[in-house]
């Protein structure tokens, strides 16, 4: 049988995945179906697709990551629950978020909003690894993963400059957007890394 923190572990991901399958089905319904069959009937909706697309990007780092983070913890806390729902609330804002400023063809004060929704993403993700390992101590898997969190703590910059540049020059604030997500789209292997037993772990049989 599993131990009562596994349940809650697994049970926490199942609700956690769900919405973020939600958050991507809502997503893809601002991309509205054209009246025409032409292919110029479809330039119009650029701006909308590829909003969709770097949103769906973000969605799928946090899908992943996520999956690994939680892989991290042993249990789950009440303040792990709330914090998750901190996390999922942020994320639950990317389909309108993402829908005004495809819709408005990245007008300043839309991009700046989906860059504030990104950041504020990040922040509660944060908090979930602090909780994650306020809980299970500074020795824990998590906090060996992360190290000094390098990209970590530069995505928050780089998610203000270009709230910041949107409002002066909103192509360079896409620009910070896409970097941000190109630097999180590989999986981040280091929990995996230090999930994966390593063979001092386990004593040598000893020679008869």
């Amino acid at each position: 049988m599993l131990a009562e923190g596994s349940l809650n572990k697994y049970r926490l991901e199942a609700f956690s995945d769900g919405v973020i399958a939600i958050i991507i089905t809502f997503m893809v319904f601002n991309l509205k179906v054209p009246h025409g069959a032409q292919w110029a009937d479809l330039a119009p909706l650029w701006p909308v697709f590829l909003s969709y697309v770097l949103s769906f990007i973000y969605v799928g780092i946090y899908w992943n990551n996520h999956h690994h983070l939680l892989h991290s913890a042993h249990q789950v806390s009440g303040a792990l629950l709330w914090a998750n729902l901190h996390l999922l609330f942020w994320l639950s804002l990317m389909p309108f978020a993402t829908g005004w400023m495809g819709e408005n063809q990245f007008a300043p004060l839309p991009t700046a909003l989906y860059g504030f929704v990104l950041l504020m993403a990040a922040v509660a993700y944060h908090l979930v690894q602090q909780c994650i390992i306020y809980t299970e101590g500074q020795q824990t898997v998590l906090k060996r993963a992360l190290g000094n969190d390098v990209k970590g703590k530069l995505s928050p910059w780089l998610y203000l400059a270009g709230i910041i540049s949107a409002f002066y020059v909103h192509g360079l604030s896409l620009l910070f957007y896409f970097i941000v997500a190109m630097m999180w789209l590989v999986p981040d292997k280091r929990i995996e890394r230090e999930l994966r037993p390593h063979p001092d772990d386990h004593p040598q049989n000893p020679q008869h």
